[in-house]
């Protein structure tokens, strides 16, 4: 096998938090930070990576338990073998060099990008053809592999799927992908709050395991088929219905090109993350008011939450100055390091030709 070079795009979510594994809708797009994979054929049934000096190696057949694998990075590679495994690719090894722009613990969706970069390449060595639904569904499986964190498919459904200078509006029910053109004169900016976090320490899996509870109570498949009568008491569900309705507000608001309107659901979206389903932080607080305060249209955490990043949009022509000024004061008011990033939408995951 020649040399092969793959690529994946992280993400950032424009709305729709704790939507997606209540099966209701989400409103991502793929960004200009990606992890490339470069892959050669090995025959000896080892799948060797390395990345940063370090090195990986676990079974092509998919016979190590990927949480098992050391370094901890490398248990993303033993789900993502075994995930693929389990949809018949042959046991063929690969060496792999693994670079990534995405930041780690920054939001943007460095884990998915990397399954999907990985699980490209070992597709292509052992002659696997997949649609794009089902890589990102086999890239799921291999984080929950890999970390035990039962995660939604929004992450890596948009890493294969996106689409340049669009969001994706995505039913998580049946995953359905609708183009969202992003509007002239907008721009996204990102901004990682100093603050990593990684979901298997965080409260993740119990605000899920609420959700789920919630949808029980009402004898409801998911929180997507609850309406705001039913769960006006219940903070967490509350959220996911009103967050659910946002991402259908926001995407009309953006195909009419209604920056305003789209900023204040942005608002309102953070507001719901904040007090109803309790996944911010004080250092996440500060750099949405403080993007507010210097002129973006709105602001909110994008990803679970618990740390990481925040997304904001504004006007295009003033992105850097916006940037640059809320990044100057929370930097003085929290004392953290922010990491500035305008982003822009770019096509899914393919190789690198």
């Amino acid at each position: 096998m020649a040399l092969r070079r793959f690529r994946a795009p992280g993400r950032v979510n424009l709305m729709g938090d704790h939507t997606d594994y209540n099966e209701g809708f989400v409103l991502p797009m793929a960004i200009d930070r990606e992890c490339v994979v470069t892959a050669t054929r090995r025959d000896d049934g080892r799948v060797h990576a390395r990345s940063r000096g370090e090195t990986a190696d676990v079974d092509a057949a998919g016979a190590d338990e990927p949480s098992a694998v050391v370094p901890e990075w490398g248990r993303y590679i033993g789900g993502v073998v075994r995930a693929l495994a389990a949809r018949g690719r042959a046991p063929v090894g690969i060496d792999a060099e693994i670079e990534s722009s995405v930041p780690a613990g920054s939001g943007l969706s460095s884990s998915a990008a990397f399954e999907v970069a990985v699980a490209l390449a070992l597709c292509d060595a052992g002659a696997l053809t997949l649609e794009a639904t089902e890589v990102a569904r086999a890239c799921q499986e291999a984080e929950r592999l890999a970390t035990g964190v039962p995660s939604g498919i929004m992450d890596q459904l948009v890493s294969v799927a996106g689409v340049a200078g669009a969001a994706l509006l995505i039913d998580c029910r049946t995953l359905d992908v609708e183009r969202v053109p992003l509007p002239d004169g907008i721009a996204v900016i990102a901004v990682h709050s100093g603050m990593p976090r990684t979901l298997e320490t965080s409260a993740y899996a119990e605000r899920r395991a609420a959700c789920e509870a919630a949808a029980r109570r009402l004898g409801l498949r998911a929180l997507r088929d609850a309406t705001l009568d039913q769960v006006s008491g219940d903070p967490l569900a509350r959220h996911v219905v009103t967050e659910d309705a946002r991402v259908l507000e926001t995407a009309a608001a953006l195909r009419d090109g209604d920056c305003e309107r789209a900023g204040a659901l942005f608002s309102a979206s953070h507001a719901s993350l904040r007090d109803d389903f309790r996944v911010s932080t004080p250092e996440l607080d500060a750099l949405v008011e403080e993007l507010e305060r210097a002129g973006a249209y709105g602001a909110r955490l994008t990803g679970a939450g618990f740390g990481g990043a925040v997304v904001a949009i504004c006007a295009s022509d003033r992105a850097g100055e916006i940037g640059a000024t809320a990044a100057a004061a929370y930097a003085g008011r929290m004392r953290r390091d922010p990491t500035v990033f305008v982003c822009i939408a770019v096509d899914g995951a393919g190789a690198i030709v």
